[in-house]
């Protein structure tokens, strides 16, 4: 497939299919979620994922294609490591790098299609998708923003102060 417009509608579908999973996990990490402003981040992100899926189809649109998924293994696996590290309980430090990790795939595939979109000459359709990329790294920079603020330090020192106690009650063992 060496025609870029094919391979537009091929990483496009892609996409869709991504966008569509990530409304399915969102809402398990929201309930998972223990900060309040992580869960008002991931809240606001589902809601704006669901306006960048119609704007997906307003580009298969504008590119006579009938809107479709091919499944995104990528996201497959992003969203499945999301869920096991819900399930692990593992804070939501860890919860933020899978988001992000999610984010930046998201940044990737959006930046290839705006150049591509351009590169054909599709402007209106660049400029949804450049739209949806503005808030995808938005959407990153949030989290940065909240994992650097206070949950990533809260974290830390959760982490010293179990390694305290640890030091404390061995040191009362040997005694």
């Amino acid at each position: 497939m060496s025609d870029l417009r094919e391979t537009f509608i091929e990483e496009l579908k892609d996409l869709y299919d991504a966008e569509k999973q990530i409304t399915k996990a969102l809402p398990k990490m929201i309930k998972a979620a223990e900060h309040e402003e992580l869960k008002e981040a991931l809240q606001a992100h589902l809601e704006e994922t669901g306006v960048q899926i119609e704007r997906l189809e307003k580009v298969f649109e504008l590119f006579d294609e009938t809107p479709k998924s091919k499944k995104c293994k990528a996201m497959e696996g992003l969203v499945a490591e999301g869920k096991e590290l819900i399930e692990e309980e593992e804070g939501d430090a860890a919860m933020i790098c899978a988001a992000q990790k999610i984010e930046h795939y998201e940044i990737a595939s959006y930046g290839s299609l705006v150049s591509w979109a351009r590169l054909l000459g599709e402007d209106a359709a660049a400029d949804l998708l450049e739209e949806t990329l503005g808030e995808e790294e938005q959407a990153d920079e949030k989290l940065t923003e909240i994992a650097e603020s206070t949950i990533n330090a809260e974290e830390a020192e959760g982490d010293t102060d179990g390694e305290a106690e640890e030091t404390t009650s061995s040191r009362s063992k040997r005694q």
